[in-house]
């Protein structure tokens, strides 16, 4: 297995709608093995394709107790109660802004041999699949943020410390990136202080 380089912000893939997944190959099954060992390297609770440059509608999660993959994912609301929480993003190193989400959900879609699969979750899981299912469409969390959030959050980011803050990251990940992937310079970051509660 390999640790991959994860894309920042700013990175086109980041804003692309990602494709379907249509082969459940050898080739898949590695996908999501090395992105669950990335993903446990940087401490996330969850990493879609196009984190790491690939554009499929595939993610990972460990959440707690709960551990797998998803491919072609469709999020289904369960009740209308809030989870009011915070979050934050590996592609978006050093930040973490309050947003509310749906506190209960339902995942349909496959698992990494084709099989049909259906997953509930509410609070940090719900959270963690409506995160990684909006990557897959080309959406941020930052995005989702409104009013005064989201100025702070695009100033954030267009701060000088920001990049520097990003550039460090990709420094102290390096030496775990595989080196397929060119480390640092192919744009990776491992951030981890994601998800705040």
């Amino acid at each position: 297995m390999t640790i991959l380089a994860v894309r920042l912000v700013g990175d086109p893939v980041l804003r692309t709608p990602a494709d379907a997944v249509t082969r459940f190959d050898d080739t898949l099954a590695k996908l999501a093995a090395d992105m669950h060992e990335t993903m446990e390297e940087v401490a996330g609770v969850g990493l879609a394709g196009p984190q790491v440059g690939v554009s499929l509608r595939v993610f990972t999660y460990h959440v707690g107790e709960e551990r797998g993959t998803v491919c072609n994912p469709v999020v289904e609301v369960l009740g209308g109660e809030l989870d009011h929480g915070s979050e934050g993003c590996l592609s978006v190193p050093g930040l973490g802004f309050p947003l509310d989400r749906p506190a209960r959900v339902r995942v349909t879609g496959q698992d990494i041999t084709g099989a049909p699969l259906v997953l509930e979750g509410e609070g940090l899981l719900a959270r963690c699949f409506q995160h990684e299912t909006d990557h897959l469409g080309g959406t941020l969390y930052i995005d989702k943020l409104a009013g005064e959030e989201r100025k702070r959050a695009w100033r954030a980011i267009r701060e000088e410390g920001f990049e520097a803050n990003a550039q460090s990251v990709l420094q102290d990940r390096a030496g775990a990136v595989g080196s397929a992937f060119g480390g640092a310079s192919f744009g990776g970051s491992a951030f981890s202080q994601g998800w705040a509660k």
